[in-house]
């Protein structure tokens, strides 16, 4: 570089912690792709910028000693990152971003960005953060002698001047986050869409500056408990930065479907040894694990009265009764919760207390389906093949055609995306898996939009919609004994299969499908029983799922 400009060269990368690694004499008998950026006679290094975590700092001052000795114009900078987890998409990917941010960089300088070292995470933010413009850098990688047998510490170095323009939309994506300030909300959440982008705007303001309690409404696989996570990440951050300290405890999180009777209150709020049958040994329960933290309580409409009583106490006089205890527990928490419900019809109908409600009701924020966002479908599936390729460290992509024959099925009126963005994850799963050589192509696409149509018709097939017949008002018993034996024959052999009468199978099928669409057996029940449950003394929907999907040797957990 420096032979065709007059500018300095900065290199930018990670301290290789294993490939950089070496602290006797030894190390100089092998490659170390940091040591190696001033071994090269033609590639001339003024500043090295090294991002290490403190608890590296030996293995830091080796290499700056060590680069002293090769290349003594070489200025080494040492820059302190603290990743919770290398592994973690949303957590480098937002650590790179802040460093990029608060980065100085000059027009007088020629930068690379050192792609050798770091994990396939990092390797991919890198990627991704000089492909949208925010480090006007070119990438160089580091690589050892092709020939073990010969001891080389110098290797060998390729520069790769990536084209831009190229990905002018992905470009032009991130440009929006950052005028929308969404990188403090992490890069997990997506979004193009106007709405949108002020919400996020408002929550992020509610986030940094309140402690009252927020309610996330929305859609099941809207995004709640992700959103839940990026808030107490974004209030951790602002503590920290703030403060000079961690004074913000852990973000504990339930799903308020799985729980029922006298194991909601132990989970919740705990229980003394003896407090009921099989309660053998004392339990804190969750309030207490967050207290000084964060607590966010999906599906909170499917709490029980009782236990909304109980919370509502804990959230106004900061304290609660631990079940068959006599002695208050002091807690302090922010509460956040989800729900796909609409609670003040809920209230109205006796099943959610107003006076929780309107506790819960001082922040309250829409989040919009999948469906009213379809602005994002592109964006979000650039997140997903990175954070599968991350996962698997592997790089998938599309082609061109079977990338814009997905898209247009995608936003078309035929993709109903009933299951939000969890149908979009799940979908994203399946064509990364079945792809051949990692590159998804038109059969691999037209096959998953078979299988996603399917998918969305199947319960109205099973209701006998008519919305399924183009052709006819009606469905006729054949149609509706084939839908029933296509899902039967997964579960059944053909012997059993041959012996159960067409009322039982397309009820089982029916069954089987409702327990495919909910989480556990509980919930699965509930829906299942939801008329006669009331006639019940002791109603035990869950029971009776189990009961009648082993009259035909099925169990709950075998048809996920």
């Amino acid at each position: 570089m420096n032979s065709v400009s007059n500018n300095k060269t900065a290199v930018i990368g990670f301290l290789g912690t294993t490939l950089d690694n070496g602290f006797n004499d030894k190390r100089w008998q092998r490659w170390r792709p940091t040591v190696s950026l001033g071994l090269h006679d033609e590639l001339l290094v003024d500043e090295l910028h090294i991002l290490y975590s403190k608890r590296d700092k030996r293995l830091f001052k080796i290499i700056v000693d060590d680069v002293a000795q090769v290349s003594p114009q070489t200025q080494v900078i040492g820059h302190h990152v603290a990743l919770i987890s290398p592994w973690d998409f949303a957590d480098v990917y937002a650590e790179l971003y802040d460093f990029a941010a608060g980065f100085d960089f000059q027009d007088s300088t020629d930068y690379l960005l050192h792609l050798t070292t770091g994990t396939h995470v990092a390797q991919i933010c890198w990627f991704l953060l000089v492909e949208a413009g925010f480090i006007p850098a070119d990438l160089i990688q580091t690589s050892p002698c092709p020939r073990p047998e010969q001891a080389d510490p110098q290797g060998r170095y390729q520069v790769i001047d990536l084209d831009v323009s190229r990905y002018d939309g992905l470009r032009e994506r991130f440009e929006a986050e950052k005028a929308q300030h969404w990188q403090t909300l992490q890069a997990d959440l997506v979004t193009q869409n106007a709405a949108y982008q002020k919400l996020i705007s408002d929550i992020e303001k509610v986030a940094t500056r309140s402690t009252a309690p927020i309610l996330l409404m929305g859609a099941t696989g809207a995004g709640k408990s992700q959103l839940a996570g990026q808030i107490y990440a974004l209030k951790k951050a602002k503590v920290n930065s703030t403060q000079g300290k961690n004074t913000l405890e852990q973000f504990v999180e339930i799903n308020c479907a799985t729980l029922r009777g006298d194991t909601a209150m132990s989970v919740l709020f705990g229980h003394v040894k003896g407090a009921f049958t099989g309660a053998a040994s004392s339990r804190d329960g969750l309030l207490k694990s967050a207290d000084g933290g964060l607590l966010f309580l999906d599906e909170i409409g499917e709490l029980g009265l009782d236990e909304q009583a109980m919370l509502l106490t804990a959230l106004e006089e900061q304290r609660f009764y631990p079940l068959g205890s006599d002695t208050p527990i002091s807690v302090s928490f922010q509460l956040m919760a989800g729900t796909n419900k609409n609670l003040r019809q809920a209230v109205a109908n006796g099943e959610f207390r107003a006076d929780l409600f309107a506790r819960l009701n001082t922040w309250t924020f829409f989040l919009p389906s999948l469906k009213d966002r379809l602005e994002d479908l592109p964006a979000n599936i650039d997140y997903e093949l990175a954070r599968l390729g991350s996962e698997q460290q592997q790089q998938y992509r599309f082609t061109p055609e079977s990338r814009q024959l997905y898209e247009s099925f995608a936003m078309s009126q035929d993709a109903t995306w009933q299951g939000n963005f969890r149908d979009l994850t799940a979908s994203m799963i399946r064509l990364t898996t079945l792809a051949e050589s990692k590159v998804i192509r038109n059969d691999d696409v037209q096959a998953e939009i078979e299988r996603l149509t399917h998918l969305w018709e199947l319960p109205d097939r099973l209701n006998g919609s008519n919305s399924l017949s183009k052709k006819s008002a009606t469905l006729d018993s054949e149609t509706i004994e084939q839908g029933s034996h296509n899902i039967l024959i997964k579960y059944l052999d053909e012997e059993t299969l041959a012996t159960i009468d067409p009322f039982d199978a397309v009820q089982l099928a029916y069954v089987i499908e409702i327990c495919i669409n909910h989480k556990n057996q509980a919930a699965a029940g509930r829906y299942l029983y939801a008329n006669s449950r009331d006639k019940l003394k002791s109603p035990n929907d869950s029971d009776r799922l189990r009961k009648y999907l082993m009259k035909f040797g099925l169990r709950f957990d075998g048809l996920k």
